[in-house]
């Protein structure tokens, strides 16, 4: 019996995973963008991100039904756009790219869940837009990697580094 050939990880994120509107948690607030790199600081252009994050008042509700889909296709048509559900699923672009637009949360960050190529296992960080208590916790060398950066009022940067001189520091929830 011949043994079976290899398998590489995915990704299989281009069917059905993203959806229209993805990253448009809510509109009126901030905008926060960024870019995936692997370990050689290429750019990784197939990368899936997932986000939630508390409302302005801090609480984390979540509300479920929010995006609607084609009653005869299933095609996912965008979100009711009036209930904050705090969460957003945004794929990079060809050049390692991702954008989220959404309101400051309350709790002072927004949860990451980063899905890509080469991951056994997908990671989870944190994006802070000020200081936290938590950030304490966190050697004083690597806290840059969890805080954005601020380009112009209401919009802010945080890339990703998967590995490296510049690797992102990535929470363990187990």
């Amino acid at each position: 019996m011949n043994p079976t050939p290899s398998q590489t990880v995915g990704p299989f994120y281009g069917y059905a995973l993203p959806f229209p509107g993805g990253g448009d948690i809510a509109t009126g607030g901030i905008a926060v963008h960024g870019y995936v790199y692997d370990g050689a600081g290429d750019p990784v252009p197939d990368a899936l991100l997932e986000f939630w994050q508390a409302g302005e008042d801090g609480q984390v509700r979540g509300a479920p039904g929010t995006l609607r889909r084609d009653p005869t296709t299933g095609a996912v048509l965008g979100r009711d756009g009036v209930v904050f559900t705090g969460f957003g699923r945004v794929a990079t672009d060809l050049d390692g790219h991702w954008a989220l637009r959404t309101v400051r949360p309350g709790n002072g960050y927004i949860s990451v869940c980063v899905f890509a190529r080469g991951l056994l296992h997908h990671l989870y960080t944190r994006i802070y837009l000020g200081q936290d208590p938590f950030l304490d916790s966190v050697p004083a060398e690597r806290r840059h990697t969890l805080l954005a950066e601020q380009e112009r009022d209401g919009v802010y940067r945080f890339d990703v580094h998967l590995q490296g001189e510049k690797e992102t520091v990535f929470l363990d929830f187990g």
